[in-house]
């Protein structure tokens, strides 16, 4: 994506099915499987799959439509019903860019994007879907505020950033392994957070960097917050004095996992 980006594919179709896992109609999805699978046995579980009931509030019915999101098979079921979306985007031309039922089309110029996005919609209209009419846009992610977000990332203005909701989530793990009144000691506390952090790291290491510094600044605050409740300190961890008594060494020492410098080595080496 960033590739197609720097060589000028700065217009983005942002597209989002609307209620895609509880939408997609049942025939038309199992005739696509009959496309590639022809084991009656595995249709019928198919099927089978798709009719089970479902439990909601005291209230039982059978869906007529949809896959259940976050279960296994849907991810694949996905990716053959929207195959020949795949086929037609790039026959005419367009680089579609899709994970299931995320995607997102780069084009050089608002009028092909426009184009682009006409296509989209005629497609999802024939094949029993819809596009969120708030959600779906176009956009020049080389201008700033008019960004796009996918799998997490946000390319805005140039750069590629952690979305918002990525780090909310983040913090809200952190701040749940590193509680005040956490009676572990400190080095069991890093030990049972970095694990963590390095998997974070691991997807997101490809943004700007300034995001990691924040992330690692996060977490020394809310170490040194726990530093001072064990000394039965008032307070979160913000004051001076608490940078002096515990600096970011003292954390190094301890082997908390950084994403700075974790970013600055991987720098280092492919110099």
């Amino acid at each position: 994506m960033d590739g197609l980006i720097k060589k000028g594919f700065t217009h983005v179709v942002d597209a989002d099915l609307a209620s895609y896992f509880d939408t997609i109609p049942h025939e038309r999805l199992v005739a696509s499987v009959q496309g590639r699978i022809s084991d009656g046995r595995i249709l019928e579980l198919i099927r089978a799959y798709l009719k089970q009931d479902v439990i909601s509030d005291l209230k039982r019915w059978t869906p007529t439509g949809g896959t259940p999101q976050g279960a296994v098979i849907s991810p694949l079921l996905a990716n053959l019903y929207l195959h020949p979306l795949d086929r037609l985007m790039r026959e005419k031309g367009y680089h579609m860019i899709r994970y299931a039922d995320d995607f997102v089309v780069m084009c050089a110029n608002e009028t092909a994007a426009q184009s682009a996005l006409a296509e989209v919609h005629a497609w999802v209209k024939r094949n029993g879907l819809s596009l969120h009419p708030d959600k779906t846009h176009v956009g020049d992610c080389s201008v700033a505020g008019q960004g796009f977000e996918f799998l997490g990332y946000r390319f805005e203005a140039g750069k590629r950033w952690v979305r918002k909701k990525s780090l909310k989530a983040l913090r809200a793990r952190i701040r749940a392994k590193t509680k005040r009144t956490r009676g572990d000691s400190i080095q069991h506390i890093i030990e049972s957070v970095n694990p963590m952090l390095r998997g974070w790291y691991g997807y997101f290491k490809h943004a700007n960097p300034y995001e990691f510094k924040t992330v690692d600044g996060f977490v020394r605050r809310r170490l040194r917050a726990i530093l001072r409740k064990q000394q039965k300190r008032p307070g979160m961890g913000h004051y001076h004095a608490d940078h002096k008594r515990w600096p970011n060494v003292y954390f190094a020492k301890l082997g908390l996992f950084t994403m700075a410098e974790a970013h600055a080595q991987a720098c280092r080496s492919r110099c």
